[in-house]
This record gives C-alpha cells, sequence and structure tokens, in this order.
C-alpha cells in the first residue's frame, strides 16, 4: 500500500529526539511539530536501540537486514514455486510422450 506523504527527513527526526532527551515533553513536541506523540516516542526509543542503550530492540541497520532478507526470501520462494510448476510440467509431458511414442 503507498504511503500517503513522504516520510519525514532524518534530520528533523533527529532533531525531536535531541529536544526530547534534553527534557523536553514529547508530548509539547507533537503540539508544536506535526508527528503525533507516539510517532516521537517510537522515534526516541529506535534511537535508544541505535545508540546501544537498549538490546530489546533492533538497530535500523538490523531492520534494514531484516527488511532485505525478506525480500530475497520471498524472490526465493517465488522462484522455487515455478521451478517446481516446470519440473511437474515437463514430468508429465516425459510420461505423455513415453505413451505415444511406445504405441
Amino acid at each position: 500500500m503507498p504511503r500517503t506523504r513522504n516520510p519525514f527527513p532524518t534530520e528533523f527526526r533527529e532533531q525531536l529526539v535531541a529536544l526530547a532527551r534534553a527534557g523536553r515533553s514529547v508530548e509539547s513536541l507533537a503540539r508544536e511539530y506535526e508527528p503525533c506523540a507516539a510517532t516521537i516516542h517510537e522515534w526516541v526509543k529506535h534511537a535508544g536501540a541505535d545508540d546501544g542503550e537498549s538490546d530489546a530492540r533492533l538497530t535500523s541497520a538490523e531492520l534494514e537486514e531484516l527488511r532485505q532478507l525478506r525480500r530475497e526470501v520471498k524472490q526465493l520462494r517465488q522462484e522455487r514455486d515455478i521451478l517446481s510448476k516446470a519440473a511437474a510440467w515437463f514430468a508429465q509431458n516425459d510420461v505423455t510422450s513415453r505413451r505415444s511414442s511406445s504405441s
């Protein structure tokens, strides 16, 4: 599903995270700027994981690697399914051609 708008620029997110870490409340940042409080909370948590503050969350690099690996798995599954169908088709044609040649 396509996004309805472009994501916030990285610099903007980093500035809001820095303001939240400096003591500004996330709710006041949400009122002053466009993103909702839940989005800013998520950015702060994600920045903490990237900085090594939390082992419970995946870092940005790990998330990107996970996305790439999921794309590769999807492609490999599609290729496997195509090859499986092709093998079944060739096997069926081989059986059919043997029947017709043996008569």
